[in-house]
């Protein structure tokens, strides 16, 4: 049984946010711990885990469609495990297999350290497994992760959420806001650095809230402080943090701290008070707008990005005109823009006001035309301008006649360049290279002009040969800002 278990091959297929990424990162690393290798391209994997997301109403379809597709598989290859774990298992439960009664497992998002056993009693026992709990078992960085990319990192400030906002379904999924100890926060950074990584982005469903749990309002500015303390981590993120949470201190952070990038992610929904005050976003548009002024002010050359909702319920013309001007105002570099969408068990679903299909994708093609519009504008600024990349892996464009290597600026824009000759065989995911800006389009940049400078890093000899590091989890009780705290039987948060 050991020899045939440890030739399983596994698959996951990840859907949603980063934190559904970085948990995805989480059930491979456990799964090749129990002896499951990863399956090769273009093979059918012994075990096919699906890591779902609930917030969007298309997610059900989406999942029960690739469930459908799977059901002849199983049929041909009878040993085939199918598991569903995550936000929608978390919401579906037993539902899943009523539906797909092909499905093995169904695991939620406070329990992704079962995964293994339930695969097992579910072979063993013939017949599907389905274990939801209520509250977290294992605080998900203390379980092993096997990690996507040799350069960059997730990791998790926080897990759940406090907020009640009317069109989210994730705090009833993902459960109360939790925050891990700033030692074991950095202590999991630093173990990422260890292994060569050199970017880090730090996550939690309001990662700016952090400190809630130990009563330190001020706790996400000192994180951000302290990692720049960490010798040889060059670029640190965050998302998503919310406007109601957003001091001065963390731009002071931002603007202090060399590593941490100028790029602000920051979800705006609407732009109209009235339909904000529906929400429940505790916040209104003078205010959101105030916080990118002093942005700004601190840092001219941020980046800011954001996410908008259209046709929330019994928004008005007038409504989604005020959203319009708020984003020609705020000048975001680019947008996550959504239809809204009715999800069971949200207040939201139950509004009066809900609008026909056809207005609200006329108002999403109205939005995003006039973001496209000011990405472009935005983007055309930076021609002429140098740029740090940091070399990154399958986003390379291919034509007749070049062969172009992309990367990430340190404002998060993706840049498309095109090294010649023997620098094209040097340049590795992960390395760092200079290069000068020369054509701009709306949703990326391009350099066609000479590299300045190319730094090879540790990151970029992992992937040379193939490596993807695999991460133990990180428990340390390292010394945290102030008196020590307790680590929390935190819940599963979601970064979206």
């Amino acid at each position: 049984m050991a020899e045939r278990d440890a030739a399983r091959s596994f698959e996951v297929r990840t859907y949603g946010c980063q934190m559904n990424v970085h948990d995805s990162e989480r059930l491979s690393g456990m799964l090749e711990e129990a002896g499951y290798v990863r399956a090769p391209k273009d093979t059918e994997a012994d075990v096919v885990v699906f890591n779902t997301c609930a917030v969007r109403e298309n997610a059900d379809n989406r999942l029960y469609g690739n469930l459908g597709h799977l059901r002849p598989v199983k049929q041909n290859h009878p040993g085939t495990q199918i598991a569903v774990g995550g936000c929608l298992a978390q919401k579906d439960r037993s539902e899943i297999v009523r539906r797909a009664p092909w499905v093995d497992v169904v695991f939620g998002t406070h329990n992704l350290g079962s995964l293994p056993t339930l695969l097992e009693r579910a072979r063993h026992n013939e017949e599907a497994e389905v274990e939801i709990l209520e509250s977290l078992d294992v605080f998900p960085s203390t379980l092993p992760a096997r990690r996507e990319s040799a350069y960059s990192g997730w990791v998790s400030v926080s897990v759940g959420c406090n907020n009640t906002c009317t069109f989210c379904i994730v705090p009833a999924l993902r459960g109360k806001e939790k925050d891990r100890r700033p030692g074991d926060v950095l202590a999991e950074v630093q173990a990422l650095v260890d292994e060569g990584v050199l970017e880090v982005t730090l996550l939690g469903q309001n990662v700016n809230a952090y400190g809630v749990e130990f009563g330190d309002r001020l706790a996400f500015g000192k994180l951000l402080r302290s990692c720049g303390e960490i010798d040889g981590l060059e670029r640190v993120r965050f998302t998503s943090p919310h406007p109601r949470d957003f001091t001065d201190d963390v731009i002071e952070a931002m603007a202090e701290t060399p590593n941490v990038c100028h790029q602000l992610h920051m979800p705006l929904q609407s732009g109209s008070d009235r339909v904000l005050k529906a929400m429940r976003r505790s916040y209104r548009s003078e205010r959101y707008l105030n916080i990118l002024r002093k942005v700004r002010e601190a840092m001219p050359d941020a980046a800011i990005t954001t996410d908008i909702i259209v046709g929330f319920p019994g928004e008005t013309e007038e409504d989604f005109e005020q959203t319009l001007e708020v984003v020609r105002e705020a000048r975001f570099s680019s947008a996550f823009t959504f239809q809204y969408s009715k999800r069971p068990g949200t207040p939201a679903a139950d509004l009066p006001g809900q609008l026909p299909k056809e207005v609200v994708q006329q108002r999403y093609e109205r939005l995003v035309a006039l973001q496209n519009e000011m990405s472009w504008e935005l983007n055309k600024e930076l021609v002429g301008t140098e740029v740090e990349l940091l070399v990154a892996e399958g986003e390379g464009r291919k034509d007749s006649e070049t062969r172009r290597l992309s990367g990430r600026a340190r404002d998060g824009r993706l840049v498309h360049f095109a090294p010649d000759g023997a620098i094209d065989r040097e340049i590795r995911p992960g390395d760092v290279v200079h290069t000068a800006v020369t054509r701009a389009a709306p949703h990326h940049l391009v350099a066609d002009g000479e590299i300045t400078a190319h730094r090879r890093t540790r990151a970029g000899d992992h992937w040379e040969v193939g490596e993807r590091p695999k991460t133990s989890g990180v428990s340390l009780g390292l010394p945290s800002f102030g008196a020590p705290q307790p680590q929390p039987a935190a819940e599963q948060g979601c970064a979206c």
